[in-house]
């Protein structure tokens, strides 16, 4: 069957109007369709193509303009790192501190028993004697184990010979005291002096008196 031109007219015709009623109904108006320039009083054919899609009342003679693009999304700035925090120093070794130097005590002296002079041309102790080696004898517990040698002297009358054994027989007589009291005899040594060694005037019976002595004296 032939199409008469007639028929694709009026087909054209229909499927125009339907692009008008279309871009009206759809949500909102694009644009305004008057143009008193149109036969028909309204925008159609190809230029009523050209505005499908264009917002609101849009002008035939402008393009229709692009959507802005949405602004970007600035990322957030990441958060910033904890500083670093250094751990402690580990602390320090205990060291023990170095003992305290052991000082050694003194050296002991010489110790002269004053008062044991005995008599003239004797080498017996007397009872005053005995009494103060008592009480000089406890310094000898400071000693520790010294050895002791017991220096027995006399005073310048009589001959040297005489008086070298009567110094020995008197550092006898206190050595064999001392170890009556416990001090260990094989700590103590007897020696006479004589009159060597005066350590006052023989002129005088004190001075006399006093060279007639016994001495302590450690040994090395």
């Amino acid at each position: 069957m032939r199409t008469s031109p007639f028929l694709i007219s009026t087909l054209g015709a229909v499927l125009l109007l339907a692009g008008v009623t279309t871009a009206y109904a759809a949500e909102g108006v694009f644009y305004d369709p008057s143009n008193a320039a149109s036969p028909t009083g309204k925008t159609i054919g190809y230029e009523l193509f050209r505005t499908i899609g264009c917002p609101g009342r849009q002008l035939l003679d402008k393009p229709c303009p692009v959507p802005a693009e949405p602004p970007a999304q600035v990322a957030a700035a990441p958060e910033p790192a904890p500083a670093y925090v250094a751990p402690p120093a580990p602390a320090p070794a205990y060291v023990a501190p170095a003992p305290a130097p052991v000082v050694a005590p003194p050296p002991p002296q010489k110790l002269v028993l004053e008062g044991v002079n005995f008599d003239f041309d004797k080498s017996t102790l007397r009872q005053e004697d005995i009494a103060i080696i008592d009480r000089d004898v406890t310094s000898l517990d400071t000693w520790g184990n010294v050895n002791i040698e017991v220096a027995g002297h006399t005073d310048s009358r009589g001959s040297d010979a005489y008086n070298m054994k009567l110094s020995q027989e008197r550092a006898e007589a206190v050595r064999n005291y001392l170890i009556s009291k416990g001090i260990a005899a094989d700590r103590l040594t007897a020696k006479g002096y004589g009159e060597s060694q005066p350590v006052a005037d023989n002129a005088t019976d004190e001075g006399r008196a006093q060279n007639r002595r016994v001495e302590l004296v450690p040994l090395k």
